[in-house]
């Protein structure tokens, strides 16, 4: 692989829905290697071109492998796109493919808690110390330096379908910003940036509670005036967390903070709200969890 590439070929980790929609915005400008480690749904996507779980078309442009290896190999950009539970032992397994002229751009929206001390979590309590974005598990697992979130109000399933939107992309460096604007942007896509990469990672886990919060009120039937309150107080309530953990406002009350928060917790596109609507509809934790394709990344078991 050549350090000289230009990102002509960007990489995806995950073929969850969110990596997939990446993956086909991506495709506009770029070839794409998607990594799954399901060798059927790889099999799927290189000789039909169609994702089978979500039974959508992808273009000639995105093909699969099962080989982290060949994604750091082939692809300098590349996008984690995972769960928080699962990113850290994703990049203990991609590291050693790892170089410094790597740039990651991670998807992921949540926390990373293997610090929290069984303490911690009886008590429900959150430190600097003991929870991790992911941007800081990148460096803690890897050499890569040129880090960056990609944040907004990104519900997948309007993406795959063609619907105009925005990202933010957070990162201390001009050019992984550049990079993913580069690749990204497409007259459906706007992409934005901003040096405040904490405050978009916060923004981004946070609202996946308050989501779930405006959800449960969705099924109770309560109406819009509570739902609007609850969303407002949420975002103020984000403010103050990121706060406490050193982040500017900024991110906040911008695309990635009340954006993101906005879509999240008004659509039953997202996975969130819909694990909340159906809990204020009387259905269990179990029951939901069983028959939810994907995560809900604000709930922890």
């Amino acid at each position: 692989m050549s350090k000289n590439n230009q990102h002509s070929c960007a990489g995806v980790i995950g073929s969850g829905s969110f990596g997939t929609a990446v993956s086909n915005l991506l495709a506009v400008n770029a070839d794409v290697l998607i990594f799954s480690r399901r060798e059927k749904l790889v099999e799927a996507i290189n000789n039909e071109h169609r994702h089978p779980v979500f039974n959508i078309p992808l273009p000639e442009r995105i093909r699969a492998t099962s080989n982290l290896e060949e994604v750091a190999e082939r692809c300098t950009l590349i996008f984690p796109i995972v769960t928080s539970e699962g990113f850290r032992p994703m990049m203990q397994s991609l590291s050693p493919y790892l170089r410094p002229y790597h740039i990651l751009i991670h998807g992921t929206k949540g926390f990373d808690i293997k610090n929290m001390t069984e303490e911690e979590l009886r008590q429900g309590k959150i430190t600097c110390n003991s929870v991790r974005t992911m941007s800081e598990v990148i460096r803690e697992e890897s050499v890569v330096v040129r880090i960056g979130c990609l944040s907004g109000p990104n519900l997948a399933s309007e993406i795959m379908a063609g619907q105009p939107t925005a990202t933010v992309i957070g990162s201390k460096f001009d050019e992984v910003v550049s990079a993913g604007k580069k690749v990204l942007s497409s007259r459906y896509f706007q992409v934005f940036g901003t040096y405040e990469i904490l405050g978009a990672e916060l923004a981004g886990a946070l609202k996946n509670i308050i989501a779930i919060g405006s959800g449960i009120l969705g099924g109770l039937g309560m109406g819009k005036n509570i739902q609007a309150l609850l969303i407002n107080r949420g975002l103020i309530e984000m403010i103050y967390f990121g706060k406490a953990f050193g982040a500017s406002p900024k991110p906040f009350v911008g695309t990635a903070g009340i954006g993101d928060l906005i879509c999240t917790a008004t659509s039953m596109s997202s996975r969130n709200y819909t694990f909340g609507y159906r809990l204020g509809q009387g259905d269990s934790t179990k029951e939901i969890l069983a028959s939810m394709p994907e995560i809900a990344e604000g709930f922890a078991p």
